[in-house]
């Protein structure tokens, strides 16, 4: 079982993430939904794992349907980190506003890397934290 401090830990890091993401989007200078678009990435990027964790038939070696995964998962995050710099680019966003994205994409994608460190192996006691 978890511990209760890394779940808050999680989710206050979380939090922060997407305080940068609203930031971004509603800040008076800014006034543009558009950085909003990136929370179709974080939704995305956790499926090909969860999906390719199922089909894996142990820990030793690669699998194919798990290097697919990380690879997809690494097609997202740069489409993530892509997409603000492109729309700044354009400018249709400020740089400013691309800054505050890219900082919650930095934030949340390691809250979602450390979910996944967590939760990787049901073995270990997590309580010794």
């Amino acid at each position: 079982m978890i511990g209760i401090k890394a779940l808050v830990c999680l989710a206050f890091c979380g939090s922060i993430g997407m305080t940068f993401l609203f930031l971004a989007c509603a800040l008076p200078g800014y006034g543009n939904w558009y950085p909003f678009f990136v929370l179709f990435f974080y939704v995305l990027a956790p499926i090909p794992l969860a999906v390719a964790k199922r089909y894996t038939e142990g820990t030793a070696g690669s699998s194919a349907p798990l290097d697919v995964a990380i690879f997809l998962v690494a097609c997202l995050m740069v489409s993530a980190f892509g997409l603000p710099i492109i729309l700044a680019r354009v400018e249709v966003i400020q740089w400013g506003a691309a800054g505050l994205v890219i900082s919650g994409n930095i934030v949340i994608y390691l809250t979602m890397f450390a979910y996944f460190i967590m939760f990787s192996n049901e073995d270990v006691d997590y309580s010794m934290w």
